[in-house]
């Protein structure tokens, strides 16, 4: 049935959370608000973009998480994309801690799920993050527990990239992953046939119509790592962190021109020293 309401090539069956009702499934695994505190950047000069690109190749791409019953992916998220800089300055990747994002934040944080750009700014303040060895996640909020000794990824600032989803791709081609907001919900049409997107979807590319998956309506956080074509579908390919016997290994994909589901409307990235 969810098939017949998509214009991509989604594959919907039974899933980890097929047994919880759409407002459960919303309660438990997505935000009630998107908002937004960094400065938002035009994309010039930008090389063309190659026909692909998949960051995971290039080793720039930490293993597929979970969150838990902590909604905690806009920490997942930010930390993922520090993570993908990171690695393109040192070619090393190490795990950034999330739990220091949940329990040491003061605008928002913990596990209510708000994906706040402001986030960036409270790393700047915190002087960095910590490996998730040294502060390990344990999905739920407790008290702040940073030590500044252990600090090991610092970052200047963030930005809000233009949202123009080729130069997005383009951008992604030469500066590795980007964290984006997205309408993960899809609750928002008759018969909760866009909440069962995420609930239900399994593989392919998800074409939601602006109807059933309004892109004002951002309420996820993803990290997208890469891009592609299958026929004649663009798609963007997104981590997300509901561990890897979702939809596809932890990844999903999603239609890339349109701005489907928003996905276009809060890419963002840090920016570090270089």
């Amino acid at each position: 049935m969810y098939q017949l309401h998509d214009q991509g090539t989604a594959g919907y069956g039974v899933t980890q959370f097929s047994d919880l009702t759409p407002e459960e499934f919303a309660a438990k695994f997505l935000s009630s608000r998107i908002d937004s505190q960094v400065e938002h950047v035009q994309l010039n000069d930008l090389k063309a973009a190659p026909g692909k690109v998949d960051w995971r190749e290039k080793g720039d791409v930490g293993p597929v998480e979970n969150e838990g019953s902590c909604r905690s992916n806009w920490a997942f998220s930010f930390a993922g994309n520090i993570e993908g800089q990171w690695f393109r300055k040192t070619g090393q990747l190490f795990d950034r801690s999330k739990q220091q994002l949940i329990d040491c934040q003061l605008m928002g944080g913990g596990c209510n799920d708000v994906y706040s750009t402001a986030t960036y700014l409270e790393i700047v303040k915190m002087g960095g993050l910590e490996r998730g060895e040294d502060y390990p996640y344990v999905a739920k909020r407790q008290h702040c527990q940073m030590n500044p000794s252990k600090i090991v990824a610092t970052i200047e600032c963030a930005v809000i990239l233009e949202e123009d989803e080729r130069k997005q791709a383009a951008w992604l081609a030469e500066n590795g992953p980007m964290s984006v907001g997205l309408n993960a919900n899809y609750l928002q049409v008759s018969f909760d046939f866009c909440s069962l997107l995420s609930q239900f979807y399994r593989s392919g590319i998800n074409h939601s119509s602006e109807t059933q998956c309004p892109p004002a309506d951002m309420n996820h956080a993803g990290l997208t790592v890469g891009y592609g074509v299958k026929g004649d579908v663009p798609y963007w390919i997104v981590k997300n962190r509901w561990g890897e016997s979702w939809r596809e290994k932890g990844y999903f994909r999603i239609y890339r021109g349109n701005g489907t589901c928003g996905i276009h409307q809060l890419a963002t990235c840090a920016v570090i020293d270089q």
